[in-house]
């Protein structure tokens, strides 16, 4: 390590964490490492480390931590001596191993916590707590409603709490339980423990800050890396789905999702042409893309007499199965490309990746950002990165959403704010009630009871539910504790204790978890399980279906086990596995219209995706669209807002109060058979209404149940806390007299 002689960080680190970084056969230090290392030794301050994928934000926390943990020199079993909590199970794994790697020469004890490890090991763990656990917030929930007498046993010595891909708790029902299970541990331990946050992507410092410590952010210290990371190697390619007749369309959206059934198998050519031999990951988007995606380049191998290398990961597969990928992965001796979701978003360690591709423009920047970093992670090494858009063909009686080519439109905008290191911030307006109704239960549970005021002291003036008021706090209460609800009781002395619906939901497994966990049947084949599918769908035997990249036959369905027993088949159709995808942002919703003004093009364009935005601008400019913000078609209009999903849906229901058939179509909103008088009176009113509110707008919509436990809610419960995820009033009036200005 010739470097680390200059470095005053290394000298500060334990002896024997000196000694395992020379074994590594680093040469140097990264440079968030070096800033990490002396404010985690000489300080006891809240930390934010931000830095790229792959730029050693992990060792920059542990290697000091472990330092600190070597020097205290605990007595075992007195307490564990740090926590690592991380969103996924197959990310505690992989770190499991670097972890356990550099502890071992510190004699530390390493343990994961999640719900495949075997109950033996946690045991051990409980009866003697040391070192450092890895562990998911469902585990953590388990073990402080299980445990809750012993937690200071177990937490009282914490050196630190370190939480890795912070960005994806942020404002989340998982990061509100997070915040609180974190609050907990502080209240058993007695004292406040240092928390340390990691992230690659996140939008605004301050509310990060806030997130890590919500009472004291302004102490929290954020390191950020200076290094400007890979070059980048990056092309858009634009592909045509042929127009087909109606009837025959709707039969291929059934089975290609999107009617993609030309465009999928031209793009699958180019990624075996393209991928062949080397080391990619493929993000299709949904589960159903992603079985899709695979079972074509599995038969492109079969038919060019190629071994299978295209290999699929999402979170509907076995563990087994999503290891198996992974390991194959890792073995860098053989080519290997995985078809993927989200799951391999985040930094689990799959070897190294010459390029990644994304089919659609995706969710997020964020998202985008995170897939670019999983590949040109060696000294020297660019990443690659290649995004697949898919538009209609264009033909004279398109609908001029479709002509202004959305997805390719958007796919670029997304790259350029990529490009100027922008992220989504978080909604900070969420009411979260389903989760808080999930905390007060934990509390309970985890206490044996608590006072009303003492939920109110844990879980409000934390500001962990910042945006719950104390009237709306007892209003919750007394619904919990309705005759009709049955989730909490209340004793003579005014403790809060669980009712008969709080008992069983608690008593349950699933309870653990802040999110839905759908009823699945296991998918087996020859004894082993391929992975479970939510029954959305009825299975029969002899259902031809795609599932982990092959195709199967159902043999038979099994309701007593929850099983589909399976064999191998000729043909099939992806199942359905149920909503996914994200809102989109304002910010980039703004960044498609400037793109549709300007006259730039981006070199990463093929020569199809220049002719896609070509077409985007003619539409753009045919329709006005820089100065005219409505276009009438015979007896319907089209508003263009130019806002994102949240303030487009607050127009749209705003419309619908009025009388009127409104329907969101793309950046667009669809009125369809009004008169233009009528169009400009409802406008006029909303315009004239001086103020918006979302909760009576929220009390249009029939369903509003999003989160797990919003079903306890009464109507007007689920009203407010729909309003405070889903709509935006900020700019609706804005945006209402620019469109009644054009009319």
């Amino acid at each position: 390590m010739s470097q680390a002689d200059a470095s005053t960080t290394f000298e500060r680190l334990h002896p024997k964490v000196q000694r395992w970084i020379w074994r590594q056969g680093w040469q140097e230090l990264r440079d968030i490492q070096e800033l990490a290392i002396p404010a985690l030794i000489e300080s006891d301050s809240d930390l934010i480390i931000a830095a790229a994928t792959a730029s050693g934000k992990t060792e920059a926390a542990f290697l000091p931590i472990v330092s600190r943990l070597g020097w205290a020199e605990m007595k075992p079993g007195e307490g564990f001596g740090a926590l690592y909590i991380s969103p996924l199970r197959a990310l505690i794994n992989d770190q499991f191993g670097r972890l356990e790697s550099l502890c071992d020469e510190m004699e530390i004890p390493v343990f994961k916590w999640h719900g495949d490890v075997p109950a033996s090991v946690k045991a051990r763990a409980r009866k003697k707590p040391e070192g450092i656990v890895l562990i998911t917030p469902e585990s953590l929930e388990a073990l402080l409603m299980r445990s809750g007498l012993e937690g200071p046993r177990f937490f009282s010595k914490l050196s630190h709490i370190v939480i890795d891909e912070l960005h994806a708790f942020m404002d989340a029902p998982r990061g509100k339980q997070l915040q609180s299970l974190l609050n907990r541990i502080e209240r058993m331990a007695g004292r406040r423990i240092p928390r340390v946050g990691l992230s690659a992507t996140l939008a605004d410092m301050r509310i990060a800050a806030g997130f890590l410590r919500p009472l004291d952010s302004s102490n929290v210290k954020i390191l950020q890396s200076a290094s400007s990371g890979q070059g980048l190697k990056l092309q858009l390619r634009g592909y045509i789905e042929p127009a087909k007749p109606s009837k025959h369309k709707i039969e291929q959206d059934d089975e290609t999702e999107g009617g993609t059934a030309s465009a999928i198998p031209a793009i699958c050519e180019h990624l075996f042409e393209t991928l062949r031999g080397s080391r990619n990951l493929i993000f299709a988007g949904s589960r159903k893309m992603v079985e899709i995606v695979s079972a074509k380049l599995t038969d492109i191998c079969e038919r060019t007499g190629v071994p299978g290398e295209f290999l699929t990961h999402h979170g509907s597969l076995s563990r087994a199965y999503r290891e198996e990928a992974e390991r194959r992965m890792k073995d860098e001796r053989l080519p290997a490309s995985i078809v993927c979701t989200t799951t391999l978003e985040l930094g689990i360690d799959i070897g190294n990746i010459e390029s990644v591709a994304q089919i659609g423009a995706g969710h997020t920047v964020s998202g985008m950002r995170q897939r670019l970093g999983r590949s040109g992670r060696r000294p020297g090494q660019e990443a690659i990165f290649r995004v697949y858009t898919i538009e209609e063909e264009l033909l004279e009686n398109i609908h001029p959403t479709d002509a202004l080519r959305p997805d390719t439109i958007q796919a670029i905008a997304m790259i350029e704010l990529m490009f100027k290191r922008w992220n989504e911030p978080p909604n900070t307006k969420r009411l979260h009630l389903s989760t808080l109704m999930h905390q007060i239960l934990a509390l309970i549970c985890q206490h044996g009871g608590i006072t009303a005021q003492q939920a109110w002291a844990l879980l409000i003036e934390s500001k962990i539910f910042p945006n719950v008021d104390k009237p709306l706090f007892i209003q919750l209460l007394k619904r919990m504790g309705d005759s009709e609800v049955k989730l909490l009781e209340q004793a003579s002395d005014g403790t809060l204790l669980l009712g008969a619906e709080g008992e069983r939901i608690t008593a349950s497994f699933d309870f653990y978890a802040v999110f839905e966990t759908p009823e699945e049947y296991r998918v087996m084949h020859g004894g082993r399980e391929l992975g479970r599918l939510p029954m959305v769908l009825p299975y029969q035997e002899g259902n031809l279906l795609i599932f982990g990249g092959r195709y199967w036959r159902v043999l038979q369905v099994d309701l007593s086990h929850r099983e589909i027993l399976v064999e191998k088949g000729k043909g099939g159709i992806p199942p359905k596995f149920g909503g996914e995808g994200g809102p989109q942002s304002d910010i980039v919703v703004a960044e498609m219209r400037r793109i549709y003004e300007d006259i730039a093009i981006p070199r990463y364009l093929d020569k199809n995706a220049i002719d896609l935005l070509h077409q985007a601008r003619r539409t753009f400019t045919q329709y006005e669209l820089a100065s005219r913000y409505v276009i009438q078609r015979e007896d319907s209009f089209l508003l263009f807002p130019w806002l994102g999903s949240a303030g487009q849906r607050t127009l749209q229901l705003a419309l619908m109060t009025q009388g009127l058939n409104a329907n969101s179509q793309s950046t667009a909103i669809s009125v369809e058979k009004c008169e233009k008088h009528e169009l400009k009176k409802a406008l006029a009113k909303i315009a004239d209404s001086g103020a918006i509110n979302a909760e009576e707008l929220a009390k249009f919509l029939p369903e509003k149940i999003i989160d797990k436990f919003d079903h306890f809610l009464d109507p007007d419960l689920q009203t407010r806390n729909f309003a405070s995820v889903s709509l935006d009033t900020s700019k609706t009036i804005e945006t209402t007299n620019f469109l009644l200005k054009d009319i």
